[in-house]
């Protein structure tokens, strides 16, 4: 029996290959509210967040839980008021707001992970 690959363990790798998803995510999402096309956003936005589920989570070296609950406190690299600003976001698919929200959480969550690895890099 084979052993199942695990992203949070080779983030570097994994992530890698979800932020180009993102970028392609975005580029779709900038069309669509662009045209004010909020009901095709919304699918595309709900891919949108669960990227970041993922991102936040594999960025700090977890696996994603199958629960509604994240338990922000446990996660060393985030951002700021990430349970209020995800939560806007989820509760809110469909605005401009929630976008470009969700656009600067991948910003911020990017850059945390990029100084993380640098610091374990420095530690080694």
């Amino acid at each position: 029996m084979s052993e199942s690959i695990k992203p949070w363990e080779t983030p570097e790798e994994s992530i890698a290959a979800l932020l180009e998803q993102w970028t392609s995510l975005n580029q779709e999402l900038h069309v669509l509210f662009e045209r004010r096309a909020q009901k095709e956003a919304k699918p595309v936005m709900e891919k949108g967040i669960n990227l970041f589920i993922e991102f936040l989570h594999w960025s700090n070296e977890r696996p994603v839980e199958a629960t509604t609950k994240i338990d922000f406190a446990g996660l060393k690299t985030k951002p700021v008021n990430i349970g209020e600003r995800l939560n806007f976001i989820i509760a809110r698919p469909t605005l401009f707001q929630s976008y470009m929200q969700l656009a600067e959480l991948f910003i911020e969550q990017e850059k945390g992970f990029k100084k993380a690895l640098a610091i374990k890099k420095l530690k080694k």
